[in-house]
């Protein structure tokens, strides 16, 4: 990618090093729940996905930011990774100010937080293990660079474009928060059964996914970020955290019925859809009866 010229994000919160002493829900909802022991095993449920604690209990409609922010802290000079997500996370600003400004809507800029180990969301205690994540309740972006680096390498969802893809596709959350997306399926949710319930965030997640295709293609009109080999890292991510190909990993065989970001050929094909249309209508996955 060609970011070494770009700007970097004010929006971001470094706590690296800052540890974290709460030692339990800190009074809200813990982001990993159900006792998953291993790191296959979360990924299957909240790799590169909004919280299911928060989208499960009522909590994923838009709601307004806490009240009391850390001051946002730009990443030391010499943090490449660090400096890296922050240019990323910019360009995700300057796509979707312009096309909410076309909407007739105001985009809110999120907020993405560095941390390490653990830390306080406001959707509970943020860890780790986790893998990045979006909370709707204080409209932040929660990664662990060093975990996520390992998720990837784990996956074989590497270079630079990949890392940009997962942030692309959590902004992508915080846009349907924006968009009352993550309301009305939390609506629906509470009257559905759990396949259906499954069934209604698969949907979430591969519009997430077309999002960030569709953010790639308008920023590479604008300021030409991509490489060589850019897009095929991009979909080789989609496609490594497809809800078969992590079920078979982990278990050696796949439960479709239990899918909540979607398959691997799903998830790709979204994600091309975006960046291939440059359309957000093209991004409606509520509307077909297939996906």
């Amino acid at each position: 990618m060609r970011l070494d010229d770009g700007r970097e994000s004010e929006n971001v919160e470094d706590r690296r090093g800052q540890g974290y002493g709460g030692g339990g829900m800190g009074g809200g909802r813990m982001v990993v729940g159900g006792g998953l022991g291993t790191v296959v095993l979360v990924l299957l449920a909240l790799f590169l996905g909004v919280d299911p604690g928060v989208i499960l209990s009522g909590g994923g409609g838009q709601l307004a930011p806490q009240e009391q922010q850390a001051p946002a802290q730009r990443p030391p000079q010499d943090d490449a990774a660090a400096r890296f997500v922050s240019r990323v996370l910019a360009e995700t600003e300057d796509v979707w100010n312009p096309v909410f400004r076309s909407l007739g809507r105001q985009y809110e800029n999120p907020r993405l937080v560095l941390f390490s180990g653990a830390t306080e969301s406001g959707c509970g205690v943020a860890q780790s293990q986790v893998g990045p994540f979006y909370c709707p309740n204080d409209q932040r972006v929660y990664i662990d660079l060093g975990f996520m680096a390992q998720l990837q390498r784990t996956l074989g969802a590497n270079g630079d474009f990949a890392s940009a893809y997962i942030i692309a596709h959590e902004v992508g959350h915080h846009v349907q928060n924006q968009l009352g997306v993550l309301r009305r399926v939390d609506q629906l949710r509470q009257h559905a059964s759990e396949a259906e319930a499954n069934a209604l965030q698969v949907r979430v997640e591969l519009q997430a996914d077309c999002l960030a295709g569709f953010w790639a293609r308008r920023a590479q009109e604008a300021r030409n970020i991509l490489e060589q080999g850019d897009i095929e890292e991009g979909l080789n991510a989609a496609a490594a955290v497809g809800d078969d190909r992590l079920q078979r990993r982990a278990r050696g065989t796949v439960q479709p019925e239990s899918f909540t970001h979607g398959s691997s050929e799903q998830r790709a094909r979204w994600f091309r859809r975006g960046l291939e249309s440059g359309r957000l209508e093209a991004c409606d996955t509520f509307a077909p009866e297939r996906l």
